[in-house]
């Protein structure tokens, strides 16, 4: 196993769960952001009415991407399992 096959297997991961992360992490940002907005605007200072909306689209998005995040996560394990013969052997 060279530096090199090391090095792109250490990059697939983490592209494979910035992939993952992405839907979840822009969505509760927009929706914090959004409230946060709206408490600035109405000068509601409750440090906990976020975290219920937040919650509500995590779920949400979770239940949607589900099949996708499964997916990816299955093509990148299937990769890697075909991929061990050659890592090994070099």
């Amino acid at each position: 196993m060279t530096e090199q096959m090391i090095l792109h297997l250490g990059q697939q991961a983490l592209k494979t769960t910035a992939l993952l992360a992405s839907p979840i992490l822009l969505s509760a940002l927009a929706v914090g952001l959004i409230i946060s907005i709206l408490q600035a605007v109405t000068q509601i200072n409750e440090a906990t009415l976020t975290f219920i909306p937040k919650m509500a689209v995590v779920a949400l998005i979770l239940v949607l991407a589900a099949p996708w995040m499964l997916d990816v996560m299955s093509h990148f394990t299937v990769e890697l399992f075909t991929g061990i013969v050659d890592m090994v052997r070099n």
